[in-house]
């Protein structure tokens, strides 16, 4: 069964020429604040940054067809680098400022850009919305010009194993502009977006950074991603205002005890993975305002959203969309492979990305309702387990704030709570939730899960061991 939606996307040019960042992006009235960043930017001065940094690449040897690496946090610098080396017609490597220097010096030999942007100063602190720093350009001797059509080159986040490089052409990312410029709901011109999840990642690149600068929606990057920054920074201006994040940035601001009344929050909306139910009816009783969801992919971005809450756990693919479901596993219809280099050849197969997520596609409704990961589908002695459903069952257990399950020589699961006294008890409680084999064999609870650059959690059973090693004993 399958389903296409929307008008079909008028087809552009896929090319390296710079002008779609004037075009698409930096159009428009120079006097209007488009961003803010520890300070307000408006456009005029967003485009005179944009050529003064353009002028650096070139002096620094950067030309159309070249390779960009930007790693920068996430900062007006990042944000005037990334758009400066498309507008020059650069392929851009984004690149997470959290990566050590191993993981950033492997990646750099394999994307081999001809330039990297960083910061000159090391920089730090988890909870920081953003930094105010200097950048160098750093020419890379060994860097290659661009080998493909793509305009921006990604990593997928890694959470489930090796990060694959993904890349997007111009027509790709105008594609995806398109469908968020055709949601209801969606931040709009005389709005303001406050934008949790990274800039250099897909849903806070295109969702929050770019379609806000091609909309005329103020992008709002707080100065603390906690729960006071992030209140203040809504609160900031009367505008109406939507903030984009992830689920756990969701369940951080659902724990407040006594929320203010913030009459401009239209509503939160999050990615990245399924959103607890207990999570949804804090934050809208607390807040007076919705909690939508989204499914994309570092692939193709957006697929498929439920805005406003109603919905939920079903979701309406977006405009221009092409999903189907076969022996469930959510298809998505592209006209080329995203992967840049090697990658498994069984992805994508006559213009269809197998994205390895279970779910069901209603064919009354059209609704998507996503069932996460295929992988997490188990034979424990001949019979089937959902780690997903025992995610859930753990999760909304009282006092539990966050679960993971992995299956190693048997089911395991890592929790956290919200006080020590909830450990006592916890495995008969999921006794009586769970049937016998469905139950984790080892309960770790852990001070937080660990996590990837972009927020979700990590479901590698080595790396929750080692974090369950400095944690209480199991």
């Amino acid at each position: 069964m399958g389903i296409s939606v929307g008008e079909t996307v008028p087809q552009r040019p896929v090319c390296f020429e710079g002008a779609w960042v004037d075009d698409v992006l930096l159009a428009g009235d120079g006097q209007e604040n488009v961003l803010h960043i520890g300070r307000a930017i408006s456009r005029a001065e967003l485009r005179r940054l944009v050529q003064d940094e353009q002028e650096r690449f070139r002096a620094a040897g950067l030309t159309t067809g070249g390779t960009l690496a930007v790693r920068m946090p996430p900062s007006e610098g990042c944000v005037v680098a990334m758009l400066a080396g498309w507008r020059q017609g650069a392929q851009v490597a984004l690149i997470d400022h959290r990566l050590t220097t191993f993981e950033v010096g492997r990646t750099i030999a394999r994307l081999a850009p001809q330039l990297v942007v960083e910061p000159v100063e090391n920089v730090s602190g988890r909870l920081r919305g953003y930094f105010d720093v200097r950048s160098r350009v750093v020419p890379v001797p060994s860097g290659r010009p661009a080998a493909t059509p793509h305009a921006l080159l990604q990593l997928s986040s890694g959470s489930t194993g090796p990060s694959k490089v993904i890349g997007r052409t111009v027509g790709s990312l105008l594609a995806e502009l398109d469908r968020y410029a055709q949601l209801d709901g969606f931040p709009r011109r005389g709005e303001r977006c406050v934008v949790l999840a990274s800039v250099v990642h897909v849903l806070g690149l295109v969702g929050g950074l770019l379609h806000g600068l091609a909309s005329g929606a103020r992008v709002v990057l707080p100065g603390m991603q906690t729960v006071d920054g992030i209140l203040r920074a809504v609160a900031a201006e009367d505008e109406p205002t939507t903030v984009l994040g992830v689920p756990s940035q969701a369940a951080l601001l659902a724990t407040a005890q006594s929320p203010p009344r913030l009459p401009n929050l239209r509503r939160m909306i999050v990615g990245g993975e399924l959103v607890q139910a207990e999570t949804r009816e804090r934050f809208t009783r607390g807040y007076g305002a919705a909690l939508g969801a989204m499914y994309g992919m570092t692939e193709v971005g957006v697929i498929a959203t439920d805005l406003d809450g109603s919905t939920s756990p079903g979701l309406t693919p977006a405009p221009g969309t092409k999903v189907r479901v076969e022996d469930g596993q959510i298809l998505l219809g592209l006209d080329r492979t995203p992967y840049v280099g090697p990658a498994d050849p069984a992805r994508y197969v006559d213009g269809w990305l197998r994205t390895k997520d279970a779910g069901r596609l209603d064919d009354a409704t059209g609704l998507l309702t996503v069932h996460g990961r295929l992988d997490s589908q188990v034979s424990v002695g001949g019979l089937k387990v959902d780690l997903g459903e025992v995610e859930a069952t753990l999760c909304a257990l009282p006092g539990v704030t966050d679960a993971v399950v992995v299956q190693g020589a048997g089911i395991e699961a890592f929790v956290t709570v919200t006080h020590q006294g909830v450990r006592e008890g916890l495995a008969e409680s999921v006794a009586t939730r769970l049937a016998p084999y469905k139950r984790p064999r080892r309960l770790h609870v852990l001070n937080e899960l660990p996590r990837t650059v972009t927020g979700k959690p990590v479901r590698d059973a080595e790396a929750l061991r080692t974090a369950a090693r400095s944690a209480a004993p199991a």
